[in-house]
């Protein structure tokens, strides 16, 4: 099946995209079009929009402030006999109704400049630098440190976790070079293991061999090997009780939401103490 989906936005359309793409996930052997229509901000700007609406029928999707732009849109979809739909708008209404206040109609208001912006550039930066065992002497100024054999998805979890403001830095479990000290006197960040199987990790070791045309008949790949250095690292988590995660059927935002979780029950349990 082919759905035609429009998504229109006063500011950057992120929050819709998101929105979108949790929806679609859902349904099987959909061929979607999207047409992407952010900033929308004038009735001009709309009507070029409607345009190519009525030529490509289907579902469309607002997040719109302005009130006139808002009716426009939603009088010529219901001509049209096109759904038209704001998704933030129930959330809204519930928000006003507890607050007992009225949205600030301002459009992209979230993405405006403020401290939280800045923290979270400022831990993209830091976690891009402490990659992979990078300046361990920084470590203790960390939010969240991962530790892992090699390919246990560390670094693009890092990525996601600094994306969502939490300084990451990780470092590789090797059996031949174990950690510096350092990494078990830190107070401050949250240490997690990430663990997986021994057998996703070869597949997933193969592969990496492969794409940069390299033997795959190393011990790097060996089942034996692999086998032992899951079992030290396991070891290691366990013998210091850092939590663990084994992310072998986790994608990395599913990873990364277990570790905000431990994050937040940390917090709970500081505040508490």
């Amino acid at each position: 099946m082919r759905l035609h989906l429009h998504l229109l936005s006063d500011s950057t359309g992120e929050t819709l995209e998101n929105i979108a793409k949790a929806a679609l996930a859902q349904y099987d052997d959909v061929e979607t079009l999207r047409h992407f229509w952010p900033m929308v901000r004038s009735e001009a700007h709309l009507e070029r929009i409607l345009q190519e609406i009525a030529q490509n029928p289907g579902l469309v999707l607002y997040t719109l402030v302005n009130p006139e732009i808002r009716r426009t849109l939603e009088s010529r979809c219901r001509a049209m006999g096109l759904p038209a739909i704001a998704p933030l708008d129930p959330v809204n209404h519930a928000l006003s109704n507890l607050l007992g206040q009225e949205a600030k109609a301002r459009p992209g208001r979230q993405h405006t400049l403020d401290a939280a912006y800045f923290a979270r550039v400022d831990a993209i930066q830091f976690t891009i630098a402490h990659d992979d065992g990078l300046l361990a002497e920084d470590w203790e100024e960390a939010d969240i440190l991962l530790a892992g054999v090699s390919r246990s998805s560390k670094t693009p979890t890092s990525i996601y976790l600094a994306n969502r403001g939490y300084k990451t830095a990780n470092i590789p479990i090797v059996v031949e070079s174990p950690p510096p000290p350092e990494l078990f006197d830190l107070k401050h960040p949250l240490i997690v293991g990430l663990t997986t199987s021994a057998d996703r990790l070869i597949q997933i070791r193969r592969n990496r061999l492969l794409s940069l045309n390299q033997a795959t008949e190393t011990s790097y790949v060996e089942q034996d090997a692999v086998t032992r250095e899951v079992a030290y690292a396991r070891r290691m988590f366990a013998d210091n009780g850092w939590p663990v995660i084994d992310v072998t059927r986790r994608s990395i935002e599913e990873t990364a939401a277990a570790i905000i979780q431990l994050c937040n029950e940390r917090t709970l349990e500081k505040g508490r103490s």
